[in-house]
């Protein structure tokens, strides 16, 4: 299913340039470059809390300005960056997670969730719960992605 919505976000950038990659299509602050390089980050963020625990993602009352700037160029593509690599990126991160999915003694082997906001208090996932996470966020972006691109030139993933 993960290789399934990974091919959908690629598949969104198909014949693209890396300016109109970049390109907010929509009122967000999204484009298609960014996009992808989001949910790299956050599949190379849970997969790293599989092994190494919450202190792989950080704490979120810690993060400083500079942190929350980093965290924004996620969504977007910087003068420096080209599709190519963040492809390229995208793709090293999802063989990671693919030998980790491979190789993983136990699914149901559970890590304290990092400090946040948004995760309750004391709670934990499992190795299983943080894949499913990852399923379900890159679905939800590869959906992004699709309207952004249709806005971009009219081009579908589908139909």
């Amino acid at each position: 299913m993960l290789a399934k919505h990974r091919h959908f976000l690629r598949f969104t950038t198909r014949d693209l340039t890396d300016e109109q990659a970049g390109r907010r299509t929509t009122a967000s602050e999204l484009c298609l470059g960014g996009l992808i390089k989001h949910v790299a980050s956050v599949e190379r963020g849970w997969a790293g809390f599989i092994v190494d625990g919450p202190s792989a993602m950080g704490d979120f009352d810690s993060m400083t300005e500079a942190d929350f700037a980093q965290r924004a160029d996620e969504f977007r593509m910087l003068p420096d960056e080209t599709l190519e690599g963040i492809l390229a990126d995208y793709a090293a991160v999802a063989r990671r997670t693919d030998e980790l999915v491979a190789t993983l003694p136990d699914l149901s082997a559970t890590q304290p969730l990092p400090k946040a906001p948004w995760f309750e208090p004391g709670g934990a996932w499992s190795a299983r719960r943080v894949f499913m996470h990852i399923i379900a966020e890159t679905a939800q972006h590869s959906g992004h992605a699709d309207i952004i691109r249709e806005s971009l030139d009219g081009a579908k993933s589908m139909g």
